[in-house]
């Protein structure tokens, strides 16, 4: 089996994992001492006009973005996630929500943000490259990029070891899935951005949490 089959069968499980875990994921999440961090990084950046959300999730972050955007457009991968977060939204708010897997989905038109909310550590690192192709190419000539992330990994995750990025995780039921979990460090996710042609500056708060925020470089502010 080729190295890129074996890896579209870990996303295929990490998509599984996350509609699996839907009903429970908002009883999941990380306590985390830097959330109103997080949350002012973001209020301080200001994500108006038109926003794609890329793995929305439940709309943890939907619904803060809407505080600032003229309309959002939220993709995510499972129906699950999406029919959670549709209805987190107050009623005719102007989000749409797109069901596509981020690996094979291409934008229909350009955003003046892209917003990330704890996505960019299930990219593989073989793929980081070309998920930023389409971020480009979701991003109008003056977009920004904005994103928050963390590289919380338990010990009895590391299924294949530290190295790896391929981890376990169980959903309350016990069932086990192997998804992806890169631990990145912000200095040298910002050194990673700027060799493919990102000013982006990441910036750590507390534990393993960081956020995010740039354009392309070179791009017109």
């Amino acid at each position: 089996m080729n190295t890129g089959s074996v890896q579209d069968q870990l996303l295929a499980e990490q998509r599984a994992y996350y509609s699996a875990l839907a009903p429970e994921y908002l009883d999941q999440g990380l306590d985390l001492p830097c959330g109103a961090e997080l949350n002012d990084a973001l209020d301080a950046f200001r994500p108006a006009g038109s926003v794609l959300e890329l793995a929305c999730g439940p709309g943890v972050w939907t619904r803060q973005l809407l505080r600032h955007a003229s309309d959002v457009t939220a993709v995510d991968a499972s129906p699950e996630m999406l029919a959670i977060a549709a209805s987190r939204v107050p009623g005719g708010a102007p989000v749409r929500f797109v069901e596509a897997d981020l690996f094979t989905w291409e934008p229909d038109r350009r955003y003046d943000v892209v917003f990330m909310g704890f996505w960019l550590s299930h990219v593989p690192a073989e793929r980081l490259e070309s998920f930023w192709v389409l971020v480009a190419a979701a991003l109008a000539p003056r977009g920004r990029v904005f994103f928050v992330d963390d590289g919380y990994r338990t010990p009895d995750e590391l299924i294949e070891g530290p190295a790896s990025s391929t981890i376990q995780r169980r959903t309350p039921d016990g069932t086990a899935y192997r998804i992806v979990k890169v631990p990145h460090e912000p200095a040298d996710l910002e050194r990673q951005l700027r060799e493919l042609g990102w000013d982006i500056t990441v910036t750590p708060t507390a534990g393993p949490f960081f956020w995010g925020a740039g354009n392309r470089a070179g791009a017109l502010c």
